[in-house]
């Protein structure tokens, strides 16, 4: 299954692209839904056609606080066009919660127990809902299947991955484009960011690997001192014995990857998942024959990207040219 949510994680916290977005590194934000025929992307490109998007995937919680919802307006005997109006929702945002797409809102909560006499018990229910303030939906998730992962795979073509950026690199993304942040918002998120590389040193330890666009490291995001230290960070890391770091060339032709940046992640069950993030939103890909095409195109990233002495030749080179 596929879905998207409004925020996403790497360029601006969850994740790692580019300002603007919230978790793998777009910036950790905002729980909506919507629905998309392919994985979000940058624009510049070709759409990943992984299969058709979905609404999201509710969790159990969720899903169980929705069927007592359900239940409570049942016995009521409205309708949710009746009961709606009631709570000062749309019939949609009902029919979400219901179905445990959309996490209820305090108010909702609250109308609810009112309107269906609820005993407390919606009320209650609601206080065991799982959502981690500031995580889109589906980075808290990705979030979730990183942390433990045993196999990690992301293809990079807009920012360092936010796993391998250091501090100031980090900062330089959050302060890159519109909506400005706070200093104090910027810190919240970087602290999270940093939080997350606690997977390369972790034991026993993940394998991971990393293609990045020799592009991302041309731009001097940052500054040059904050590139210098990025490129210190980057080839220290390439040096763990579990981290595999591969720099694609600028001139490289054909290339697997113009349908934008992309992660695979492997489970302690050894099943699949990956994920991906575009401006706006980001898309988590659970289907097994599309994280088997993600596979493909991954695997063949590998083959067209430098090899990792090579990789780390060129870090150094570009690091001396600063």
């Amino acid at each position: 299954m596929t879905a998207v949510t409004s925020e996403h994680p790497e360029g601006r916290d969850g994740g790692d692209g580019g300002a603007g977005s919230g978790g793998g590194d777009g910036r950790e934000a905002g729980t909506g839904s919507s629905r998309a025929g392919a994985a979000p992307g940058s624009g510049s490109g070709p759409e990943c056609a992984v299969g058709k998007a979905s609404e999201p995937e509710p969790t159990e919680s969720l899903r169980t606080f929705g069927a007592v919802v359900k239940a409570f307006r049942a016995r009521a005997r409205l309708t949710q066009e009746q009961f709606a109006p009631l709570v000062r929702y749309s019939v949609q945002t009902v029919a979400s919660i219901e179905q445990g797409r959309r996490f209820p809102p305090e108010d909702f909560v609250e109308r609810a127990e009112d309107v269906l006499d609820g005993f407390g018990a919606l009320r209650g229910a609601a206080k065991h809902l799982t959502r981690k303030a500031g995580l889109a939906t589906w980075f808290r998730q990705w979030a979730d299947i990183e942390k433990d992962a045993i196999s990690l795979n992301a293809y990079e073509c807009r920012v360092v991955p936010g796993l391998l950026q250091t501090e100031a690199y980090a900062r330089a993304v959050f302060r890159s484009a519109p909506p400005h942040l706070s200093d104090e918002r910027i810190n919240h998120f970087v602290a999270r960011r940093l939080a997350r590389q606690k997977l390369l040193h972790r034991q026993p330890s993940a394998a991971v690997s990393f293609v990045i666009e020799q592009a991302v490291l041309e731009r001097p995001t940052g500054g040059v001192g904050v590139m210098r230290e990025q490129f210190d960070r980057l080839i220290d890391d390439a040096g763990l014995h579990s981290v595999n770091i591969q720099i694609m060339p600028l001139r490289q032709e054909p290339h697997a990857g113009l349908s934008g940046s992309m992660r695979l992640a492997e489970s302690p069950q050894h099943t699949w998942v990956g994920y991906f993030e575009g401006p706006r939103g980001s898309l988590l890909v659970t289907d097994p024959e599309n994280v088997s095409v993600l596979s493909m195109r991954y695997s063949l990233l590998r083959t067209q990207a430098l090899t990792p002495e090579d990789s780390v030749n060129l870090l150094k080179q570009m690091r001396g040219a600063l």
